[in-house]
């Protein structure tokens, strides 16, 4: 082979490879374009989530902005996200604990001084109810980490504060991530009771806690009444509660969850009492809703504590100890003449660290009252949680 020929037939075989190589790159173009529109149906019935416990629950965390605005639509992605209703949730995320079962909805905030809008929904199980009356303590611990990996917070070192809005309460609070580096790290050393292990420290300072739902911090007008021969309190401070003293109901006060789970006729007599709690607060009919909220109080077991809770959610006794129940029954247990006030031990000064026990353990909450214009108000309670990230992604409705 001459040489001029050589090098034609090398330039021959470097045309048919760039063909060759085009053309399977069309061909691949034209493979992912035929097969896009696959994709884009697929993700039409899903939206961007965050896995996240917050506290002792745990639940989706969602973009409110990528959900419909209408609420009846809203509430059947959430229904269908959750597996509701259903006794074991199989079809979706949903635990099949109230604890399990909840969702936050969150987004950046247009209101002065604070980052977020935060909306709490409480999922049934059982039945297909969103309810977005009450608030969440545990789970708001999630929103401010959520927040700084959304982007819609500026991470700063070693800590980033997040000025929190719940839209269940009207109220506000501060959120302190451990940002070092700033980066959320949710590996620490703070251990809260119900949880397994260790897990970095969010500090929570809520304000405003008082009167979110009914106005008022003693909704009835009376710090003790009597619901169907039994002295109760009901109040509005972090969450509407109705505080009853356990040996009024002729039991201890220490029970685990099997007893309730057998004694329906005590379930059965309590809901009652909550259904005419919620009448006489103002609420209407509450049959519906998980709030009031039920606190069935003993004194504490150990020296140093301040009082014992079993905290109904309302059907089920939760395994630990709601936030806002925590702060309702340390402020009633600051005030005399409540249910709390009989039973717990008090330093009997404005501000106080109220350790209150529960069927996992104990839950702290540092607890400020102040007096404005002859009226009791908290000024702030402050607790610890923690929070981790279980996954990331997409989930489909």
């Amino acid at each position: 082979m001459t040489k001029s020929t050589s090098e034609a037939f090398i330039k021959v075989n470097q045309s048919y490879t760039v063909l060759c190589v085009l053309v399977l790159y069309l061909f691949s173009a034209v493979s992912c374009q035929s097969t896009h529109p696959i994709v884009q149906e697929k993700d039409s019935n899903s939206i961007a989530a965050t896995y996240m416990r917050g506290g002792t629950s745990k639940g989706p965390f969602f973009d409110m902005r990528d959900l419909p605005q209408d609420i009846k639509q809203r509430d059947k992605i959430i229904l269908t996200v959750m597996g509701s209703p259903d006794p074991k949730q199989i079809d979706g995320l949903g635990a099949v604990e109230t604890v399990t079962s909840k969702v936050v909805m969150a987004e950046p905030s247009k209101r002065k001084g604070i980052d977020v809008d935060y909306l709490f929904a409480q999922v049934d199980i059982t039945s297909p109810t969103v309810d977005t009356s009450p608030p969440c303590g545990n789970m708001m611990a999630g929103v401010g980490p959520f927040a700084i990996e959304k982007g819609w917070v500026k991470a700063t070192t070693p800590t980033t504060t997040v000025m929190v809005y719940n839209i269940n309460t009207n109220s506000v609070i501060e959120e302190i991530v451990q940002t070092p580096n700033g980066k959320v790290v949710y590996d620490g050393t703070m251990k809260i009771d119900g949880v397994p292990g260790t897990a970095a420290a969010v500090v929570m300072n809520l304000f405003d806690q008082v009167g979110g739902k009914t106005g008022k911090l003693f909704p009835t007008g009376n710090k003790k009444e009597i619901i169907n021969g039994i002295n109760c309190s009901i109040l509005d401070a972090g969450s509407v509660m109705m505080l009853v003293n356990a040996k009024d109901l002729g039991i201890e006060g220490d029970e685990k969850d099997d007893f309730f789970a057998n004694h329906p006729e005590l379930m059965e007599r309590l809901e009652k009492m909550r259904l005419e709690a919620g009448l006489r607060a103002g609420m209407g009919d509450v049959s519906n809703s998980v709030l009031p909220k039920i606190g069935i109080l003993s004194k504490p077991r150990t020296e140093g504590n301040n009082i014992t809770s079993r905290y109904l959610t309302p059907k089920t006794l939760h395994q630990s100890h709601a936030v806002t129940g925590a702060i309702c029954i340390a402020t009633a247990l600051k005030i005399k003449g409540t249910i709390a006030s009989e039973i717990g031990i008090t330093n009997n000064q404005p501000t106080e660290m109220i350790i209150i026990e529960h069927p996992s353990g104990v839950i702290e909450v540092n607890i400020e009252l102040e007096t404005v214009n002859g009226e009791i108000n908290v000024k702030k309670a402050g607790m610890i949680r923690t929070v981790r990230k279980i996954m990331e992604g997409r989930v489909f409705y």
